[in-house]
């Protein structure tokens, strides 16, 4: 009689080899992040053209299958390019979601090795664990670094790594509804042709317009109390043209810690009907004279509101 602890072990080896690729499965869990993310289309500021293509290729054909009928089928790859901060890896997670599927975010480097052969394995173990997780989104930020073009003296196995890459995205074409390869890059000339052509539909994703900058505002702002108005608001979003939508993220993260510093600094305290602390000018006769460590409730100690400081610029 073998031992329970012995069948175990057993099963496992008889499991593991039976699936060639198993234990490149297993190192995969560190090149790749498996989620089921909760961004909504709402959530993303301006970019409605790539919504609706991302909607068009993957989203409907799921909900309403009956609209793909004869040769309109869905886009298998579409690759995203466009300047950095941009949005498209918020735009992998929003398209995702919408469709409820699960999203497969892959590190280009983790799944690149020295070792010849490895990294084949790993692009063909990535293809084999999507196609039994459908619905899904593969997005693979930074594509270039695994899928750029070659010249005649380049690494051999990157090569390889390209060749894999074409092969698993031409298995795509049998059946293409339910898994989506959505690749980003912000230089696309870098890019392999032959990778190129296997994403039928390139999308550009521009830097925010001023009335996308407007609403990018608000949802950074969120829930956190501010004063700003819809005319203050305007002129945020005049005065940030060029700005990435990543750039008006640390913009706002900024000065919603504004408050906080000037919670920091002051000396004097207003102490409001309802006895809340609140930070005030040096030279205000109303204000106590207290810091921010000596107040004495600290539960009552509240900041002042986020409000639009006078800009100065030459108009």
């Amino acid at each position: 009689m073998v031992p329970v602890d012995d069948e175990k072990i057993e099963k496992k080896e008889e499991d593991e080899s039976k699936d060639a690729n198993f234990e490149f499965k297993e190192a995969l869990s560190t090149a790749i992040t498996t989620e089921k993310p909760n961004v909504k289309w709402y959530d993303i500021a301006g970019l409605e053209k790539a919504k609706d293509i991302l909607e068009q290729a993957f989203i409907l054909p799921i909900k309403l299958p009956q609209l793909y009928l004869g040769k309109r089928n869905p886009w298998g790859g579409i690759l995203l390019y466009g300047p950095p901060g941009t949005g498209k890896s918020l735009l992998a997670k929003a398209c995702a979601a919408e469709a409820r599927a699960t999203l497969f975010s892959v590190n280009s480097s983790e799944l690149v090795t020295k070792w010849l052969g490895e990294s084949e394995r790993f692009v063909r173990s990535l293809f084999e664990i999507v196609r039994a997780s459908y619905p899904a989104v593969i997005f693979i930020d930074e594509i270039d670094s695994l899928c750029g073009s070659h010249k005649s003296g380049d690494n051999y196995s990157s090569r390889r790594v390209l060749k894999e890459f074409l092969i698993q995205m031409e298995g795509m074409d049998k059946d293409s509804t339910g898994l989506l390869v959505l690749g980003a890059t912000n230089t696309p000339w870098k890019l392999d042709i032959a990778i190129r052509k296997r994403f039928e539909k390139n999308v550009y994703i521009q830097l925010p317009e001023k009335t996308a900058r407007k609403t990018m505002f608000k949802l950074h702002l969120g829930n956190t109390p501010y004063s700003l108005t819809e005319e203050d608001l305007e002129i945020l979003a005049k005065y940030t043209e060029g700005y990435s939508g990543y750039d008006i993220s640390l913009l706002v993260k900024d000065a919603l810690m504004e408050p906080i510093r000037k919670c920091q600094a002051a000396t004097r305290f207003v102490v409001t009907k309802d006895g809340y602390y609140i930070p005030t000018a040096p030279n205000d006769p109303n204000g106590e004279p207290f810091t921010v460590n000596t107040v004495p409730d600290p539960t009552k100690l509240r900041t002042s509101l986020i409000s639009l400081v006078k800009l100065n610029t030459k108009s």
